[in-house]
């Protein structure tokens, strides 16, 4: 119990903090937007109503992730900054379950991205939702959501051991969502990421979301992405410790 009130306190603590932000207020508008209406371009679904659907449906994917690992580096980046990272080093819970909760607020923050690319889409190009499993879909979104929280709980190791964290983010941002099919289907790429996508929760997030969209087995990619899920969670941590203890000798936490 003690574990799980340290979670969603600190969900909830830095979901307010992210909210009050002009420059997440600002990017979480208007960015949704931009991908949306570029998604059902570069597709051309004009004339293929569930084409339409997966472009705005993979826009909302792209934004969530976007969403997770600007936010989970940009948090880190916000306590070394502010002089707090040092504190929730030390803090007696282990590290990781002090970074999760920022993972788990940006990912409900990226919740609003794919509410507002259907919109969008409904509003600009007509894009009725109509999923062939809607209730899967509520089952297959939160499912993605947890995907991309633990891999990115994984990813922010590296911004607890890196001053310069923002420069991976923006390595990682494209790469990852070319890879997981959020937007392009695998099938397009070359048979030598099919390995690399496997191996990404992200992917099976994506897919049990599309497959809830347009039809498919759901069930399978959610359960796939919920295991590799706590395989992350369980590297994530144990990443945690080993750069905390990098941190503690280079003494790299603090700006100075």
């Amino acid at each position: 119990m003690r574990v799980l009130r340290l979670i969603g306190i600190g969900t909830l603590m830095h979901f307010k903090t992210m909210s009050r932000g002009l420059f997440e207020i600002a990017t979480g508008l208007i960015v949704p937007i931009i991908q949306a209406t570029m998604a059902v371009y570069l597709l051309r679904a004009g004339d293929e109503p569930q084409n339409m659907v997966k472009a705005a449906v993979g826009a909302g994917l792209m934004g969530i992730w976007s969403s997770v690992i600007f936010g989970s580096g940009g948090a880190i980046q916000r306590q070394r900054w502010q002089g707090t990272l040092e504190m929730m080093v030390i803090a007696p819970r282990p590290l990781a379950l002090s970074v999760l909760p920022v993972t788990i607020a940006t990912g409900l923050q990226g919740l609003y991205t794919m509410a507002a690319t259907l919109g969008w889409g409904w509003l600009l190009f007509g894009i009725v939702p109509d999923f062939s499993h809607p209730l899967l879909f509520l089952v297959a979104v939160p499912a993605c959501v947890i995907g991309l929280g633990m891999f990115g709980l994984l990813l922010a190791s590296t911004f607890v051991l890196m001053r310069n964290a923002n420069a991976v983010c923006n390595t990682l941002e494209y790469p990852i969502w070319l890879l997981s099919g959020m937007l392009v289907p695998l099938t397009v790429l070359p048979d030598w990421t099919n390995p690399f996508a496997a191996i990404l929760p992200t992917t099976w997030g994506a897919r049990a979301v599309h497959e809830a969209a347009s039809g498919g087995a759901v069930w399978p990619s959610v359960a796939a992405c919920l295991a590799i899920s706590a395989a992350c969670f369980a590297a994530g941590a144990l990443m945690m410790s080993y750069v905390e203890r990098r941190a503690r000798a280079s003494a790299t936490l603090a700006l100075s």
